[in-house]
């Protein structure tokens, strides 16, 4: 099921992208991600719309789009990777925009690989002066209908 974030769900959002955000960036200093913790809990996701899904009234992924265009979190705890989460949260938002960017670490092959088959493409590249990485720049657009 998915649904909006609810009050009171916050440490619950912060536990999966903490622990995802680790495990899908080992190319990065898990010192990085607990100082961010902050700025996501106060800042990023209050801004934006986020939705969860849950399995068995348990939260075990969230999307979160900013500014109705920019998808700044897709998050899934690792024993549900691969089983369709991330897909069914990214067709969620999809019908709500016509058209999301996001940026995603060149190193994160996995989530690079996802995006391409959800048909975000790839319009440039950029750099992350706090992590030191290179990123990229993806977007996606709904069909046009004739």
């Amino acid at each position: 099921m998915i649904r909006r974030l609810q009050p009171g769900e916050m440490d619950e959002l912060i536990e999966i992208w903490l622990a995802s955000t680790i495990q899908a960036h080992p190319f990065i200093s898990e010192n990085y991600w607990h100082e961010s913790e902050s700025i996501v809990r106060n800042v990023y996701i209050p801004q934006s719309a986020t939705w969860v899904y849950l399995h068995q009234d348990k939260m075990v992924g969230f999307i979160s789009v900013l500014d109705s265009l920019f998808i700044g979190a897709l998050f899934v705890s690792e024993p549900f990777i691969g089983k369709g989460i991330g897909q069914a949260l990214m067709e969620h938002v999809k019908a709500l925009y016509p058209a999301l960017s996001l940026e995603v670490y060149q190193k994160n092959h996995r989530a690079v690989h996802f995006y391409h088959r959800q048909g975000f493409r790839i319009e440039e590249s950029a750099w992350q002066n706090e992590t030191h990485h290179p990123t990229w720049i993806m977007s996606w657009q709904a069909e046009q209908m004739p």
